[in-house]
């Protein structure tokens, strides 16, 4: 522990906790200031100005970032008939019926997400209590309960990610490795903020965004400056 909190105390000096960086210089940042000897995760944390108990303020979605999020993510698709066809030609790692609901029952969890034709769900409601706290349960908001099945798991494969709001107004985002190139991360990053732009609810008065950091695996976090991350439109 004491050699970890060495290295995260070296990292620390490095960055300025009372500044907003301006996202480029954030995203240099992010990497000198990762000492994990892996691959090191980036992630992307927003406070928001939300009260998540009012529906129109309960943020949840995907996006589907242009770089991937750099994770491989096991997907598992319940249907019927052709579109279990159809999930095995897209992709997916797992698909079947009811065979995979009890199969679940007895405690299998070896997949990330579950898309679901919407006849499936019926039957996997009553699984809910399981699903639900660890995020796994099927939603038309993050476009997992479909009839477009291959379209569903190619943008999961591509590195769609799913995002919703936490009690206290925070939303955080896996955006890339910090072997990604700078380009890379900068892309995914500005995607994901025109999203949470976009999504601001009308009833929210005030400062929308509190506070919006990045940071890697076990690094310090990084405040961003969100001006910096307006995406640049392009002229034609």
């Amino acid at each position: 522990m004491a050699k970890k909190g060495r290295k995260y105390a070296e990292a620390l000096k490095l960055v300025d906790r009372t500044k907003k960086y301006n996202l480029d210089e954030a995203i240099e940042l992010v990497k000198k200031t990762s000492y994990a000897k892996f691959d090191a995760t980036v992630e992307l944390a927003f406070n928001l100005n939300l009260n998540p108990k009012k529906a129109e303020q309960n943020l949840r979605g995907a996006i589907v970032l242009p770089h991937g999020s750099g994770k491989t993510r096991k997907v598992l698709v319940l249907a019927k008939g052709a579109k279990i066809k159809e999930a095995e030609e897209a992709g997916a790692d797992f698909f079947g019926e009811t065979d995979y609901i009890e199969k679940i029952q007895t405690g299998w969890l070896d997949f990330d997400v579950i898309v679901a034709t919407p006849d499936m769900m019926g039957q996997l409601g009553r699984l809910g209590k399981l699903l639900g706290p660890k995020g796994l349960m099927p939603n038309a908001k993050t476009g997992t309960v479909t009839m477009d099945i291959a379209k569903a798991v190619s943008e999961i494969k591509a590195g769609k990610v799913e995002y919703r709001v936490d009690k206290s107004g925070n939303i955080q985002f896996i955006v890339g490795k910090t072997s990604f190139d700078d380009i890379k991360l900068n892309e995914n990053i500005k995607t994901i903020y025109d999203v949470i732009i976009k999504s601001k609810p009308s009833t929210v008065k005030g400062v929308y965004i509190e506070n919006v950091s990045i940071s890697a695996t076990m690094g310090p976090g990084i405040k961003i400056n969100s001006d910096s991350m307006v995406a640049t439109k392009s002229v034609k």
